[in-house]
């Protein structure tokens, strides 16, 4: 008998948030939530348990969790730190963010080097989710995409770093991007509420688990390797990081490999090889070369990603 898995996913319901209202009422549409006995913001947690037995519970909050991590940290430790997965439904905006899009990423600050835990597995399975279930809603405008790690409770101060690793359970954002426009789409949300049960669904191909490092907060060649597939297997992309902070970071620096070390202790499953972008500068891919040595796994540019077959990997 397959063990339940349980998924935890976070709606702000106010004004404030121009996405997740939609895509609660679009899950409590189309799915039999039932009320459970947990208290959020004075709002009843609901939850839905699938053919499979896995349960998903839906988080109704008054604040975008990670804005105020300083109050719904000690909630989220409660009630949900033996859960599986933990989803923040949010929007994504920001200058000269590619619009019309469901985009995903997993929650760190890099600078600091505090990674929340990652699956790759999960992550991958939501995106595939995304991708199928837009192709049905026929949302052939939009596009489904990977965003390098972050934590937007840095821009709203809704705590310090240090937090980040304190609720054991991977956590992503999943977010419609990056207009108005964008964020009021019905179909899109519809999308989102779909996707969110089929985080455990998984395809069976064989997951390399991959650190992806450099390129830019949307990389177009880190994003688009969740979909390859060669010889039965698939990549496993958790945490990017993106060149902007690897700079600030100091990952130059003589810590900078003690840094990315925190990094992969914090993918479940650990990594089997490294991808980085070809603009990055030499002395940070010396400190990949140096991790992937004691590792014993490969790395390589990410236009290598296009051909995997070609990839030496360990075994």
């Amino acid at each position: 008998m397959t063990e339940q898995k349980k998924a935890v996913y976070f709606f702000c319901i106010e004004s404030i948030e121009h996405v997740a209202g939609n895509v609660f009422r679009a899950a409590s549409q189309a799915l039999p939530l039932e009320e459970t006995d947990i208290l959020v913001d004075d709002n009843r947690v609901m939850k839905f348990i699938d053919p499979q037995g896995n349960a998903f519970y839906y988080v109704p909050t008054d604040k975008v969790v990670s804005h105020d991590y300083l109050n719904y940290l000690p909630i989220m430790k409660q009630h949900f730190s033996d859960f599986d997965l933990a989803g923040i439904i949010t929007w994504h905006e920001g200058q000269n963010a590619p619009d019309r899009i469901l985009t995903v990423h997993t929650t760190g600050d890099v600078d600091s080097a505090n990674f929340g835990p990652a699956s790759p597995e999960y992550m991958r399975n939501i995106l595939l989710a995304l991708e199928r279930y837009r192709i049905k809603a026929g949302l052939d405008d939009f596009s489904v995409t990977t965003e390098a790690t972050h934590w937007s409770g840095m821009v709203y101060g809704g705590g310090t770093p240090d937090m980040i690793p304190q609720f054991p359970v991977p956590l992503l954002d999943i977010e419609i991007g990056s207009s108005p426009l964008s964020w009021s789409n019905e179909r899109a949300a519809g999308v989102l509420a779909e996707s969110l049960t089929s985080v455990f669904k998984s395809d069976g191909l064989k997951i390399r688990n991959l650190l992806c490092a450099g390129g830019v907060h949307f990389e177009a060649g880190f994003a688009s390797s969740v979909f390859q597939t060669w010889d039965n297997s698939a990549f496993g992309i958790s945490h990017i990081l993106a060149n902007q902070w690897l700079v600030t970071g100091g990952y130059d620096q003589e810590d900078g490999k003690s840094k990315l070390e925190a990094c992969v202790k914090s993918i479940q499953g650990g990594i089997e090889g490294i991808s980085f972008h070809d603009n990055l500068k030499g002395v940070y891919k010396d400190q990949l070369r140096s991790l992937a040595v004691d590792l014993g796994i490969p790395v390589f540019k990410h236009k290598k990603l296009r051909n995997p077959e070609t990839i030496a990997w360990g075994n």
